[in-house]
């Protein structure tokens, strides 16, 4: 084999193989597997592993070969006209991905009621459009998984009942859930996961009834500020009603969602916002049976007032964000997801951060958006990230949050770089509108108790770095830390960080806490930006394609990971995902997902024993190589069917029809 050329990584020559013959090896690895296994229930597509790299590229579509034979000329003609296009269309998302939607999984649902074996409480009565016939479900439903349920070894209890896809483990006569009441008494009053929406508060925002007396009292000097500037601006005049009075809807309208009151239209009653979304005992169910028992959540306090009760805490008196030297987990939507944090921290990530949530979304109540904002409670050191454009959006949701969840510390996203954010404001086009991204620091740093921290890149355009202009005026506006990701807007992810650039924008900052982010795959890469002057480091595509990556940074170590450990991180996934989505149908396809796009990082990864030198660049493209073992070599695959291979070696076969293609391409070895 050639000599490894610039930027492809530096593999041994007696491991280096060609694409031919690295998709030969698997495939007549895996048909002799399935012989051994008899498993002859089910042909393979013979040309299930002919797909060129990167796989992102390609989608295999179920029933359609004689569509494709007959279009296969004119598909050859648009491929050439394309071609010069090709290395346009690798960057970014791939934005019109199939997406599978849970009722594809199952046509036939049982009723909540009768999962948690309470049918006569129906809320839907006769009109309930799902099965009440167990025998009737279990006729059609899915074959089981396996004979051991995650949920009840662990809790003593699977809240799923008869739909878990491992029910065998806890079923008894007539389909009744077994119960190991010894283990529910140990996890009793436990709550694993925190931060859960309740229905009484849902309800509220979205019958807009919950109050924001500190963001309109901040919005209103705004308003004030504006009018005297312009003293026809009807949307700042309307921002303030009669001195006294609380407008629990709001102030300034804007066009994300957030409505102005009609006159003569009366405020909604006030309702003070207390309650601390309390996630289940036993994990992300809750029966709908008991819910009614449940739906008044509020923390309710006691005793004398004190004077943190009426007295508001100045900046100074905040609690104080100590993360000096530790090793951060950056936001990553999608994957970021809470079992893959669990993995983290098991490795040794000291703060964690949930995915990017919009604050509009948060503020309508949705709750996939609040998902993305449960903590799980061995995340001792937890922030949640927001994003919007306003400073009215994001200052009230600044105060919902700071009532009703468990953080220690709020971060505000500035450094998202994808159009469908940057278009609106909000991501990176803030570091181009100072005014509003003051008015946004200003207004949550006035309604948070917990330190707020923001995260930004270089700049928008290649050439143009801002960081170094916006940092001190962060600083002054009274952010507690900042984090800089040393590649601008235009870059994405390619090219390398600039950890010069880092390193002043580090001593401007001063006595403001700096994180550095970017490239950092290995604990000398880590050293280096260490040196470079800041207070810490944040990782993340480096978690994403080696989650032990923060051993070995503490233990200043090359880790040479075997296949089998590597195997059972994805287990422990796996149970990390049954807990946390479900180990129903759907929460099995969820977990699924989740691993397949982790699998889409974790395949260009490179064992250490393979390399010619170390440590592994992230921006070096991995070749074909042949790994020391089968498994080895199967998680060196970037084809799509082989990650789904993976994810049927711990979640069995896929569902009819299932198709996946990541959420991101692969562009970062330029």
């Amino acid at each position: 084999m050639e000599a490894a050329g610039a930027g492809v990584a530096p593999i041994r020559a007696q491991y280096l193989t060609s694409k031919e013959q690295f998709h030969a090896y698997l495939k007549a690895e895996r048909e002799s597997r399935n012989q051994e296994n008899n498993q002859d229930d089910g042909e393979e597509d013979p040309s299930s592993n002919d797909q060129t790299e990167p796989p992102a590229k390609q989608m295999k579509l179920d029933g359609g070969d004689q569509v494709r034979k007959q279009g296969s000329q004119e598909e050859v003609v648009k491929e050439e006209e394309k071609k010069p296009q090709e290395r346009k269309r690798a960057r970014g998302q791939n934005k019109s991905r199939p997406c599978m939607k849970p009722n594809q999984y199952e046509k036939d649902r049982l009723c909540q009621s009768v999962i948690q074996e309470c049918a006569e409480k129906c809320y839907f009565g006769s009109q309930c459009r799902f099965l009440h016939d167990v025998g009737e479900y279990m006729a059609v439903k899915p074959s089981d998984l396996g004979d051991s349920c995650v949920l009840f070894k662990t809790f003593g209890k699977c809240v799923y009942g008869v739909t878990c896809r491992f029910a065998r483990a806890h079923l008894g006569e007539d389909y009744r859930n077994i119960v190991n009441e010894d283990l529910v008494k140990q996890w009793e009053g436990k709550p694993l996961v925190r931060n859960s929406l309740s229905k009484a508060l849902q309800q509220r925002l979205r019958k807009k009834k919950v109050c924001f007396d500190k963001s309109s009292e901040y919005l209103s000097h705004l308003g004030k500020a504006s009018s005297t500037g312009n003293a026809g601006n009807k949307a700042a005049g309307n921002s303030m009603g009669e001195k006294g009075m609380t407008n629990c809807t709001a102030s300034k309208g804007n066009a994300e969602g957030v409505d102005v009151l009609p006159p003569g239209e009366e405020a909604p009653e006030c309702l003070e916002v207390s309650e601390k979304g309390e996630a289940p005992e036993s994990m992300v169910l809750q029966s709908s049976c008991l819910a009614d028992a449940s739906k008044d959540s509020t923390l309710q306090t006691i005793g004398p007032v004190t004077d943190e009760d009426v007295i508001k805490l100045r900046l100074c008196e905040k609690k104080r964000l100590d993360i000096q030297g530790k090793l951060y987990l950056a936001p990553l939507t999608t994957c970021g997801n809470l079992p893959f944090r669990r993995i983290c921290k098991r490795f040794g990530a000291d703060v964690t951060c949930g995915e990017m949530a919009v604050c509009t979304n948060l503020l309508q109540g949705q709750s996939s958006e609040w998902a993305l904002l449960k903590r799980h409670y061995t995340e001792d050191l937890f922030g949640v990230q927001l994003e919007g454009a306003f400073p009215d959006t994001m200052t009230r949701c600044a105060e919902l949050l700071n009532q009703t969840i468990e953080m220690d510390f709020v971060d505000i996203n500035v450094g998202c770089p994808i159009d469908l954010v940057y278009k609106k404001g909000g991501g990176c086009a803030l570091m181009n509108r100072s005014n509003k991204f003051e008015q946004i620091v200003r207004g949550m740093n006035s309604v948070l108790d917990v330190p707020l921290t923001v995260k930004i890149r270089t700049g928008v355009q290649e050439k143009v770095n801002l960081a170094h202009k916006v940092i001190p005026n962060i600083r002054k506006w009274g952010a507690s830390m900042v984090t800089l990701h040393g590649r601008s807007r235009e870059q994405r992810y390619t090219k390398v960080a600039d950890w010069e650039y880092i390193a002043e924008c580090a001593k401007l900052a001063s006595p403001m806490p700096l994180f550095g982010n970017g490239d950092i795959l290995s604990y000398e890469d880590a050293n280096r930006a260490m040196q470079t002057g800041v207070s810490g480091i944040m990782i993340a595509r480096g978690a994403l394609i080696k989650p032990w990556i923060f051993t070995e940074v503490k233990e200043q170590r090359h880790w040479d990971i075997s296949s089998n450990e590597r195997f059972d991180i994805l287990k422990d996934f796996t149970n990390y995902g049954l807990e946390h989505w479900g180990s129903d149908t759907q929460g099995v396809e969820k977990t699924r997902k989740f691993m397949l796009e982790w699998l889409s990082f974790l395949c260009r990864y490179i064992p250490a024993g393979l390399l010619e030198y170390l440590p592994q660049k992230i921006n070096e493209r991995p070749p074909y190589y042949m790994g020391r073992d089968y498994l080895e070599t199967l998680m060196a695959s970037q084809n799509v069917d082989d990650w789904i291979k993976i994810s049927e070696m711990l979640l069995g076969p896929v569902p009819t029809n299932f198709t996946f293609l990541p959420k991101h391409k692969a562009n970062s070895y330029r």
